[in-house]
């Protein structure tokens, strides 16, 4: 054993704590899992040696065979698992092993189900997996070296897993790190090359490197105990994506799965490519079944993870899919690229731009054959992702009709709510003679479907897509038509149903129209300030008045959405159309006490706007008018 010189005993973040206090006294269904962190991050600490390494070919030294070893000790009780990979100078173990500068530890402990399963599988997920290690042991030594470094920089850390850990200098003459585990009392099963045997297999078949164990001998065999042990690999040790695919089970497809994206779900589909021609490269690409905690941070890392020539490159490429599929997990191993390859050069490679354009359409592909294949499933995916992937028609013109076929909405054609129609749908059910698709939108379907604006579809029986995300009318802002088909918001500009009105209902709509001028000359006269127009309206069939928006004008939710952001507002006014036919507003033609009239014509305008949805500019003046009404009637 090295001397060790400058130790130095050191607390825990007080996030870390708790979370070792949950790994040492709940995490104990799964404990297996343990293995699987530990292997993973010595697969990391391989790969960034590898990166590193293509600009500072001296960071390998002499020792240029990456690979993982696994040994134990039933006598001592204890596990060992050791890498040669990048290793760890003094800075950077009280960094990763003390704390955590990001908020991988509290996210994890925020996220926290109480089914003991799956919070054991959340580990990986957030960083957190070298403390999984004090689930099956009591006491964790590492030692451990960064390339580069001298021997004498050697770190030896060690910890019980309580309030503190210890730091101190060694000589370590081999990069890289070890791992002491000493097994708690009653989990001797670990200390056995048969249950590690299975585990690797169970969980890490598919690490690209080698994880080597003892090699077992029985009988004659026997070997002498104190000479140097006989390796053997017990992992495939290639990476799953350059094997052809009828030599990978879906149990492999899944495993990888969870290991790349740190996820303990299986993936609801992939796809498995191998390109050759003008380019080369290979792509295996993933949809998960969940949503991870950061989804809607624009900034927080995505991306596949790239490979060049079966080189490890980098993590979270965001170069090789749009930003609407950053929910997509994988690699991509390419044959064109330079090993020294940066992010910056990505950025400019023409390269990329065909790669890019290539996997966005797999992957849309994907999501087509996912949603026809598995309708069930889709609707998972759907709820999970699909206000993400309304990002696409404004981020990616040239799949936009692509990218509509996969979007779903509710409509008045479900009761229930649920987004579930696509548009192909839509269009199946479409009256004869419709010739355009029309939409709602608002805060909530409660609102949307008991909107006057659907009066007249429910009249003629035309069927509505009725959107209530936030982004909705942002969204239908850039998708302007499907299937050659123009989409018509019903609340915007006077409202024409084409073939769908008869020759018939037009002449009568113009007939009850010259009704009314008088009406809608003197609701102008009071309502000039709130109003751009009054109108006769052709909507309504039940209630006396609607607020319609100007074609060009922004409307509710887009307000809300510059208005939360502190954006100015362009001013708008509404358009008011009133139902002619209506008691209340035959009431209102006929009121000839003029004061008595304003007041009437403010109370329904104030109504038409909280009908559609709206908070009033003047409640309180709303409330007396109405309740000035109330005395007048009950008097």
């Amino acid at each position: 054993m090295s001397v060790e010189t400058q130790k130095e005993t050191l607390g825990f973040q007080t996030e870390v704590k708790q979370l070792l206090h949950l790994m040492i006294h709940s995490l104990y269904s799964n404990k297996e899992i343990f293995l699987r962190e530990l292997i993973s991050n010595a697969s990391d600490a391989a790969d960034k040696l590898r990166f590193e390494s293509l600009a500072k070919p001296e960071l390998l030294e002499s020792d240029t065979e990456l690979k993982i070893r696994l040994s134990f000790d039933k006598d001592a009780n204890t596990v060992t698992l050791e890498d040669n990979g990048i290793g760890m100078s003094r800075d950077d173990v009280i960094a990763h092993l003390g704390t955590i500068a990001k908020s991988g530890t509290a996210d994890f402990l925020k996220n926290l189900s109480g089914d003991q399963r799956k919070d054991s599988h959340l580990i990986g997920q957030f960083g957190v997996g070298f403390y999984s290690a004090f689930i099956v042991a009591d006491q964790v030594d590492v030692y451990t070296r960064r390339a580069g470094l001298a021997a004498g920089e050697g770190v030896h850390w060690s910890s019980k897993g309580e309030g503190n850990f210890d730091v101190a200098s060694i000589d370590k003459p081999e990069r890289g790190t070890r791992i002491v585990l000493h097994l708690k009392k009653g989990e001797e099963e670990f200390a056995d090359g048969w249950r590690l045997r299975n585990i690797i297999k169970k969980y890490s078949d598919h690490i690209a490197l080698p994880i080597e164990l003892p090699k077992e001998h029985h009988g004659e065999e026997e070997k002498d105990q104190s000479a140097e042990p006989e390796w053997e690999t017990v992992n495939r040790a290639s990476a799953l994506w350059t094997r052809p695919r009828t030599d990978v089970s879906d149990d492999e497809y899944r495993e990888f799965y969870k290991h790349t994206a740190h996820d303990f779900e299986d993936p609801l589909t992939w796809s498995h490519n191998k390109v050759e021609g003008k380019l080369e490269y290979t792509s295996l690409l993933y949809v998960p079944a969940r949503a991870p905690f950061d989804l809607y941070h624009r900034e927080a890392p995505k991306g596949l993870k790239l490979y060049v020539q079966r080189v490890f490159i980098m993590d979270q490429a965001e170069q090789f899919l749009p930003l609407y599929l950053r929910f997509i997990k994988g690699v991509v191993d390419s044959n064109d690229l330079s090993l020294n390859v940066s992010r910056e050069i990505l950025q400019k490679d023409p390269v990329i731009d065909s790669m890019r354009s290539a996997l966005t359409k797999r992957v849309l592909d994907m999501l087509e054959k996912l949603a026809k294949n598995e309708p069930e499933q889709y609707k998972g995916f759907w709820k999970n992702f699909g206000q993400v992937l309304k990002e696409g028609p404004a981020e990616d013109f040239a799949n936009r009709e692509k990218i509509a076929s996969l979007l779903r909405f509710s409509s008045t054609h479900d009761a229930s709510g649920e987004q579930s129609v696509g548009l192909a749908d839509y269009i199946g059910r479409m009256k004869e003679g419709q010739d355009k698709l029309y939409f709602l939108t608002g805060d909530s379907f409660a609102q949307v479907k008991n909107s006057p604006h659907l009066e007249v579809f429910r009249k003629k029986g035309i069927e509505v897509l009725l959107l209530t995300d936030r982004i909705d009318e942002w969204l239908m802002s850039y998708l302007s038509e499907f299937d050659g088909k123009h989409f018509v918001d019903v609340t915007r500009g006077d409202l024409d149903l084409g073939q769908l009105d008869t020759e018939e209902d037009k002449k009568a709509q113009e007939e009850v129209a010259k009704t009314r001028e008088g009406l809608v000359e003197r609701l102008k006269n009071v309502l000039e300030e709130q109003v751009a127009e009054v109108r006769v309206s052709h909507r309504l069939t039940d209630s006396p008045a609607i607020l319609a928006i100007g074609e060009q004008d922004l409307g509710m939710q887009m307000r809300q959405i510059l208005e939360a952001s502190g954006q100015k507002v362009p001013d708008s006014k509404p358009i008011f159309e009133i139902n002619p036919q209506h008691p209340l507003i035959e009431k209102l033609d006929a009121e000839p006490d003029e004061d008595r009239f304003a007041d009437l014509s403010r109370i329904l305008f104030d109504q038409a706007a909280l009908a559609a949805g709206d908070t009033l500019k003047d409640p309180a003046s709303y409330v007396q008018r109405l309740n000035k009404l109330l005395i007048e009637l009950s008097a």
